[in-house]
């Protein structure tokens, strides 16, 4: 049997609302990968669109908990990142990459801190800076169009866009370091959204649309980045690993509508599971 990846996932742990771990533990593991957690913070609920919920700040922990299991020798295939929730957040993740990251080690970030042109309010406006140190030290980023234009330092402004231009986005992401670059929320006529992306390794540019479904829902980003995560480690190319993150994520989508229930409370992804290692298979021919 050939020897089980481990990826370190390094979220915020919202205890209603699908997001962050609650996402990311179920689906990497229903990949057949083992998932461990650093857990950033633990809140009732997420904060979009919630309000009253209860916060406990484990920023403390992060680093004593890298540096527990460095001490076993334990080793990782990849560290994923997404919410974070201060600047001081941010100094200690690039901190625990250090400590944990072997040679193998993919380190995946996904810059969560904007959306729809806007940064999150609870956000000062220096925070893309701080992130984009963090996607400096990243392999693979998945940066959305509005946290693409904070990273960059560039005027957002809503698609279609031209193949250019997300191209020019695309390379000026790989600018930054990482490797492999996937730009979500890419759309080039007004009637599709998709996924593009750029491996730096290859040349290969990638990109997969679908048919946009309103409203969206939360948690998606998280659904998208988890998914890819895993497809990459289960050998999948950056461009069949967005793919198999773009179909995934759409039906999720696509079932919590027909379900009908509250936007807030997350897509319906657990349905999806048992299917999940045959879509990334099957996006790898």
């Amino acid at each position: 049997m050939e020897k089980q990846k481990r990826v370190a996932a390094i979220h915020d742990i919202s205890c209603f609302g699908r997001c962050s771990l609650t996402v990311a533990l179920p689906i990497i593991s229903a990949a057949g990968i083992e998932t461990s957690v650093i857990p950033t913070a633990v809140l009732s609920t997420h904060t979009g669109g919630f309000t009253g919920f209860t916060y406990r700040d484990l920023t403390d922990d992060i680093l004593p908990v890298a540096n527990h299991w460095k001490s076993l020798g334990l080793s990782f295939d990849a560290i994923y990142t997404g919410f974070l929730g201060s600047f001081e957040q941010i100094d200690i993740v690039v901190k625990t990459f250090e400590t944990l990251k072997d040679d193998g080690t993919l380190i995946a970030v996904d810059p969560v801190m904007a959306d729809y042109g806007k940064l999150y309010s609870i956000f000062p406006e220096t925070f893309p800076d701080g992130m984009r140190r963090v996607c400096e030290a990243a392999d693979v980023i998945m940066p959305n169009m509005t946290e693409a234009a904070l990273l960059l330092h560039e005027p957002y402004h809503d698609g279609p866009h031209t193949e250019e231009e997300i191209k020019h986005i695309l390379k000026a992401l790989a600018d930054i370091g990482p490797k492999k670059i996937v730009l979500t929320g890419a759309s080039y006529d007004k009637d599709t959204v998709g996924a593009a992306s750029y491996d730096t390794e290859t040349g290969e540019f990638g990109y997969t649309k679908r048919d946009i479904i309103l409203p969206m829902c939360h948690g998606t980003g998280d659904v998208f980045g988890s998914v890819l995560v895993a497809a990459l480690l289960k050998g999948a190319t950056l461009a069949q690993a967005a793919a198999s993150a773009v179909d995934f994520t759409v039906e999720c989508i696509k079932r919590t509508r027909a379900a009908n229930i509250d936007e807030r409370f997350g897509v319906i992804f657990e349905e999806g599971l048992s299917g999940l290692n045959e879509l990334i298979e099957k996006n790898k021919k």
